[in-house]
């Protein structure tokens, strides 16, 4: 099932140097506590599905590009009560993190064709080519760009039938609050994942 993904807001200019504070912008909406709601698409070779979630945000240290909470997949076809897992991000702020991700399995290549997904990223790719966007300055720039790895389920056993080995590529719109993501696992039977969810 194809998916199309709408951001409100036109990416502002970004300048080709780092200028020194390659903060995120200070978001109000990326805070402690703050909650989201919406829709995790799921397609597989066998069928398309579509779960509700819900997350929150427990810890947020944009100088250390860190964040961490909790997410809720209801209606998950293979799981009798709603399923919440634990994870912790990466803030991309081109000083703690860049656009590669250098771990998890996760190539270059992987990287690029994730993030190229997001239309607001799209003025940053050049850059990104170069150094992996170290020399941007994202410190005004409207979108934060994130990676979520789940790292337990927090009410149920690992034989769920669900897997946590992958990671989201993220990207939250410090505009309207809203969140977009595409999950990757290399040794996952589902084709992609993407995930719209707004503030609640």
């Amino acid at each position: 099932m194809p998916v199309r993904v709408t951001e409100s807001s036109t990416p502002s200019q970004v300048s080709g140097t780092n200028s020194g504070d390659t903060s995120p912008p200070a978001c109000t909406l990326l805070s402690v506590g703050q909650t989201f709601s919406g829709t995790q698409n799921v397609s597989s070779l066998q069928k398309e599905e579509a779960w509700r979630v819900n997350v929150r945000i427990q810890g947020c240290d944009l100088e250390y590009g860190y964040l961490c909470g909790t997410m809720e997949a209801l209606n998950v076809p293979m799981a009798d009560t709603p399923v919440v897992t634990f994870w912790e991000g990466e803030i991309v702020d081109t000083k703690n993190y860049t656009f590669y991700t250098g771990k998890w399995e996760a190539s270059p290549e992987d990287d690029k064709r994730h993030w190229t997904k997001f239309p607001s990223f799209s003025p940053l790719l050049s850059q990104v080519e170069v150094d992996g966007g170290k020399s941007l300055d994202l410190s005004n720039y409207p979108y934060i760009f994130m990676r979520w790895k789940e790292q337990y389920f927090v009410n149920v056993g690992t034989d769920c039938g669900l897997t946590i080995a992958g990671f989201y590529y993220v990207c939250f719109s410090c505009s309207d609050g809203s969140i977009s993501g595409f999950y990757y696992d290399p040794n996952s039977r589902f084709l992609y994942f993407f995930m719209s969810i707004s503030e609640a």
